[in-house]
């Protein structure tokens, strides 16, 4: 069964463009939408699998809608995409629990790849965002980290890699149940919540001190 979309953006070419483009690849785009209340509108009587929204738009913004489908329990998962790289914009995202956070400028580059992990509820940021965050914050090391045990920072590092569960216990030859236990212990050791995103977008975010 093809992946149902629904696309929304303020610029009718980037609407129009993307659409064609996910069309051509093979993707159900069941809807799209110029604003932001016709976008959560659509997003309500449609259900799509998948929600690609501008961050930025009239009436209500990506992060509202991402907001509003949290708040109401829907089960459409959020791809945002924007021009923007602040990072308290990235916070609110995680925090609203969106699955993908891409920059307009890579956005044919890497929408099939973030829709893919999206589909297999793994999160997917831009390379290009999650470096510029990093470049920021250079000098400052997580903490948490030297709380980890080897292995811990080993399962961490590979979650950073977008491994399953299941393919991080076959690589270290564990049972899946010690995968498990070691990621509730990384959770609480980093003081995060239980979201099935928040470890993998973490691990992302400071790749670079695994």
């Amino acid at each position: 069964m093809q992946t149902s979309i629904v696309i929304a953006d303020d610029h009718p070419l980037m609407l129009r463009g993307l659409t064609d483009f996910l069309t051509s690849k093979g993707f159900n785009i069941i809807g799209s939408a110029e604003d932001g209340n016709s976008a959560y509108n659509l997003i309500v009587k449609l259900k799509p699998q998948i929600a690609i929204l501008d961050i930025r738009m009239p009436h209500k913004t990506g992060l509202e809608i991402a907001e509003a489908c949290k708040k109401n329990r829907l089960n459409t998962k959020i791809i945002l995409i924007t021009f923007d790289k602040e990072e308290i914009l990235y916070d609110q995202a995680k925090s609203y629990g969106v699955y993908g956070y891409i920059l307009k400028e890579f956005a044919v580059e890497e929408i099939e790849t973030c829709i893919e992990h999206t589909i297999k509820g793994r999160p997917y940021f831009s390379k290009e965002i999650a470096s510029y965050l990093s470049a920021s914050n250079l000098d400052d090391k997580p903490e948490a980290l030297d709380t980890l045990t080897k292995s811990e920072l080993k399962i961490l590092k590979l979650i950073s890699e977008n491994k399953t569960s299941q393919e991080i216990a076959d690589l270290l030859s564990v049972s899946i149940k010690t995968i498990h236990k070691h990621r509730s212990h990384i959770l609480a050791k980093l003081n995060l919540d239980n979201k099935p995103t928040s470890l993998s977008i973490w691990a992302n975010l400071n790749k670079d001190f695994l």
